[in-house]
């Protein structure tokens, strides 16, 4: 198995943000000692691959620094020239797991999971939707036809819902809070709305319901697979109660629901903002090691 990452970690932010960037390279670091020659450099994103998920004016703002002072509010970073080119890496990790999943029938980016990013603008922390430029790709260089995006980040990813919207090549299933951010959602091809304080059995319940069904259905090419950490108890922004244990067993089901389907599955992070960086990194950690019991 694959596992791509960046080295471009730390971001300047505005004095008093408590967006968890350690939590990239801590992440690192414990599969480092875990499984060092599972590790690769994840190669940036190039301006054509960009640009077939984004709109090609913004992807130049982004580069070049032209964007406006609201949409650099509205990503919630200031821009630079190394935010620039993390997103672009982060982004390019993507697109290498998707790639390399094909073969390894999975593979992971310890980052990415980018999805309140639309095609012209980005929000919430995300410039490009990783998991949208990595479709694309699929689609175009690999005959990969059907992509399935399993969204399991507490939030909705409405950017991806936005960039697919009317394309029945990708089925976007996102599994959210109900209250939660984003307040104006998009349309999902399937939504599934949590209730505050939802817990591992609800949440469980919920997925065995609908993932073994959408496949079934749509019969997925290939799997992109969102695995916030953020539906945590103990995530500041998540509002659900989903343990560790809890958000285990998600991970465990839907790569063996891949596994057993024989559908090649792209692992990303997406969000995690727990009080404690160690239990962001812990469960992403974890994603990790269960990636590789789950496909040994």
């Amino acid at each position: 198995m694959k596992v791509f990452y960046t080295d471009h970690f730390v971001l300047p932010l505005p004095e008093g943000h408590r967006f968890p960037m350690q939590k990239y390279s801590l992440l690192r670091e414990a599969v480092q000692a875990f499984a060092p020659e599972a590790l690769e450099v994840a190669p940036a994103a190039k301006d054509e691959e960009l640009q077939l998920a984004h709109d090609p004016a913004y992807v130049d703002r982004m580069s070049n620094g032209t964007l406006t002072a609201t949409e650099i509010r509205h990503i919630g970073f200031p821009w630079s020239p190394f935010m620039a080119e993390r997103a672009r890496r982060s982004a390019g990790a993507t697109l290498a797991a998707s790639k390399a999943s094909l073969t390894e029938r999975c593979a992971i980016n310890l980052a990415g999971g980018t999805h309140h990013a639309f095609r012209d603008h980005g929000e919430g922390f995300c410039c490009y939707n990783d998991a949208a430029v990595a479709t694309r790709v699929l689609q175009r260089d690999f005959g990969v036809k059907q992509v399935l995006i399993c969204d399991l980040d507490v939030h909705q990813g409405n950017g991806t819902a936005s960039i697919f919207s009317g394309d029945t090549s990708v089925f976007t299933f996102s599994m959210h809070g109900a209250r939660n951010y984003p307040a104006r959602k998009e349309i999902s091809s399937l939504d599934v709305e949590l209730d505050d304080d939802c817990d591992n059995e609800i949440y469980l319940q919920e997925l065995r319901a609908h993932l073994p069904k959408i496949i079934a259905e749509f019969q997925p090419d290939a799997i992109i697979y969102l695995a916030g950490a953020d539906p945590y108890e103990g995530d500041r922004l998540g509002r659900l109660k989903l343990t560790k244990a809890g958000l285990q067993a998600r991970d465990r089901f839907v790569m063996t629901t891949a596994r057993s389907a024989a559908i090649p599955i792209t692992v990303t992070m997406a969000g995690g903002y727990a009080h404690d960086v160690a239990d962001i990194v812990d469960i992403h950690f974890t994603t990790v090691r269960t990636a590789f019991e789950v496909f040994s």
